[in-house]
């Protein structure tokens, strides 16, 4: 019969789409891609998510017709090299808008009503931790939103919704108009845009361009006591300049979901970093959107193998010349 391998796990539903399709699904090992090249070789799918996909894994299986991309994001996968060997793969745009931006919303709140020190205050007996006078609303705040796609936008929108949040918008490649009709305020200079808002909150994908554009300037071009959420890629932030800029108290906080190398190891400087609030690439890990991207990914990974070309490509160019 024909194998999918699952390089990491996926929910219970999209499982039972592959199955009822006829492909025997397989659950790697390890996710790491030495294991991984052992284990694809016989498979003629493969499902992935943060762990990507290496040229060395897609050589050894000769018969894969389809890589399924887990998520949004695709940097952890070799796409110049799929495409070159006519690999489509597919991902899944829209499963994880709705509990990302949630989660970015939480996080803000976490860090404005101190939920991490609080917890930690309780839990030590300190009970008059509640006269601090160190908790603000996000009532009325200005939100810089850099990086304007579904995520981003989403967030925007409850952001507004919510708590009548004045909301920026940086991105070069929208229209104004475009973003005015998501309720968002187009800013051209992301320099001069950092030091009007409360809040920063990162949603680009991780490209050479993208990569630590929180560098130490920007970080410290923010408004002093500002706060930076970063539910897209680690590596969008410089990690040393993060930690000064926290630990000068140039930032009120910041929190961070994603790493530049996953999982963060216990000794990096984050996680000895206080106002720094720490969680482990869950934004998009609810019960419903684990089952929504799980589902979208079984669909598009079961039409790529019956010839019918899915709505999602990250490589639409391999389409007429896919193995």
């Amino acid at each position: 019969m024909s194998l999918c391998l699952l390089i990491q796990p996926i929910h219970a539903s999209g499982i039972a789409l592959l199955e009822d399709a006829g492909l025997t699904v397989c659950q790697a090992s390890k996710p790491d891609m030495e294991t991984v090249a052992k284990e694809i070789v016989p498979a003629v799918a493969a499902i992935t998510r943060n762990a990507g996909l290496n040229r060395a894994a897609m050589d050894a299986a000769p018969d894969l017709k389809v890589l399924g991309n887990h998520g949004i994001g695709t940097d952890p996968v070799d796409v110049a090299h799929a495409t070159e060997i006519g690999l489509p793969i597919i991902f899944t745009p829209y499963g994880n808008v709705q509990s990302v931006a949630e989660f970015a919303i939480s996080q803000m709140l976490a860090i404005a009503r101190r939920t991490r020190e609080a917890d930690r205050a309780v839990r030590a007996g300190n009970y008059d931790y509640r006269y601090a006078r160190d908790f603000v609303e996000l009532q009325g705040k200005t939100l810089l939103v850099v990086g304007f796609g579904r995520i981003g936008c989403r967030t925007a929108e409850i952001a507004k919704a919510a708590f009548a949040m004045r909301v920026l918008a940086y991105d070069p490649y929208l229209d104004a108009s475009v973003l005015a009709a998501a309720g968002a305020e187009k800013v051209d200079d992301l320099d001069a845009a950092l030091d009007q808002a409360d809040i920063v909150s990162l949603h680009l994908q991780l490209t050479p361009e993208t990569r630590t554009i929180m560098n130490r300037d920007r970080l410290y071009g923010m408004k002093k006591g500002a706060m930076l959420v970063n539910t897209a890629r680690g590596a969008l932030v410089d990690a040393d300049a993060l930690i000064e800029a926290l630990e000068d108290k140039q930032l009120r906080g910041a929190a961070m979901d994603t790493f530049e190398k996953e999982p963060l190891a216990v000794e990096h400087p984050y996680a000895k970093t206080d106002r720094l609030v720490l969680s482990p690439h869950i934004g998009g890990a609810t019960e419903e959107c684990l089952e929504r991207t799980a589902v979208q990914t079984a669909e598009q990974v079961i039409q790529v193998l019956k010839g019918i070309r899915p709505p999602y490509l990250v490589n639409p160019t391999v389409w007429d010349r896919r193995r």
